[in-house]
């Protein structure tokens, strides 16, 4: 689903929750600045989705309206028909990824990632005659000596499985620097330009 939907979504379930929520509350809750979390909250009251009520202390108290309380169904239907759209689609191509190894008789595979998109290959390597390994923490903000370190702790490694939703290119550039790129094996749905950096075309 997309950022919005998603976050409209919550915003709607914790004023369900709670009638007397704070701007501030919602947007610590969601995890968003308080001017974005005023922003769409402003816009449920608009669409007709919330109504606003004054409590004791100057205080306001938001309640969801019938057309507040349908959108919520709807969104969480969308969710729904998303997420096991996700996982279906993340499962195929991890069986695809995996079925190489198998062929190229690589047994010891290395998950590259974090998140729903690792986990779900590190389910279906179950599922093949091969040792996995990881997940790999790919996250920006560590360094590729780390990074190779761990990859290097794990013992030998014939591939790595790059399954990273945070920044799928960066943790690509990376793997691909540290060992051969053809044993780089990217999850489809991320969308790689395989190429080394210095090979690719200026914006």
């Amino acid at each position: 689903m997309e950022k919005e939907g998603r976050l409209t979504l919550d915003m709607l379930k914790l004023i369900q929750t709670d009638a007397n929520v704070t701007q501030r509350r919602l947007a610590n809750e969601l995890g968003i600045a308080l001017g974005l979390a005023n922003s769409y909250l402003r816009r449920c009251i608009r669409k007709g989705y919330v109504k606003v009520g004054s409590v004791p202390s100057n205080r306001y108290a938001y309640y969801l309206t019938p057309t507040g309380l349908a959108e919520k169904s709807a969104l969480v239907a969308k969710y729904l028909t998303y997420s096991f759209q996700f996982f279906r689609d993340a499962k195929g191509q991890c069986e695809g990824v995996f079925r190489i190894c198998e062929a190229k008789g690589w047994t010891r595979v290395a998950v590259c990632g974090t998140g729903d998109l690792a986990e779900i290959a590190i389910l279906v390597a179950r599922e093949f005659p091969m040792d996995t390994v990881g997940p790999v923490d790919m996250a920006a903000a560590r360094s590729d000596g780390v990074i190779a370190g761990e990859l290097a702790a794990k013992g030998r490694v014939d591939a790595a499985i790059l399954a990273d939703l945070t920044n799928p290119q960066s943790a690509w550039d990376r793997l691909a620097g540290m060992m051969p790129p053809e044993r780089v094996l990217p999850l489809p749905l991320l969308d790689l330009t395989r190429e080394a950096p210095s090979e690719r075309p200026e914006a």
